[in-house]
C-alpha cells in the first residue's frame, strides 16, 4: 500500500520533511499502524510520535483515530494540536 504522509508545524520541523510517500510493509492498514511503524524508525520519529506527546491525526482531511483503516492512495496528515483565538 502507498500512502502520501504529510508533516505539520513542530513535527515537519523536527523530522526534517513536509511530506513523503510511503510503501508500507504488509500489516501496517490502520493509522495507529502507521504511527507504530514510524516510531520504529527512532531517533525524533520516536520522540515526537511517542506516549505522552501532543499531535493528532488525519486521513483524507478527516480527523481520524488509531483503528482509522488505512488504503492504498490515502493522504495521512500528523499534526500538533492548535488552538484559534
Amino acid at each position: 500500500m502507498r500512502l502520501r504522509v504529510l508533516y505539520f508545524a513542530r513535527l515537519r520541523e523536527a523530522l526534517g520533511t513536509a511530506e513523503e510517500a510511503l510503501d508500507l510493509p504488509d500489516g501496517i492498514d490502520t493509522a495507529g499502524a502507521l504511527v507504530e511503524w514510524l516510531r520504529r524508525r527512532g531517533g525524533a520519529w520516536a520522540v515526537e510520535l511517542g506516549e505522552g506527546r501532543a499531535w493528532r491525526l488525519a486521513v483524507n482531511q478527516d480527523l481520524a483515530g488509531p483503528d482509522n483503516p488505512l488504503r492504498d492512495g490515502d493522504e495521512v496528515a500528523l499534526f500538533p494540536p492548535v488552538t484559534g483565538g
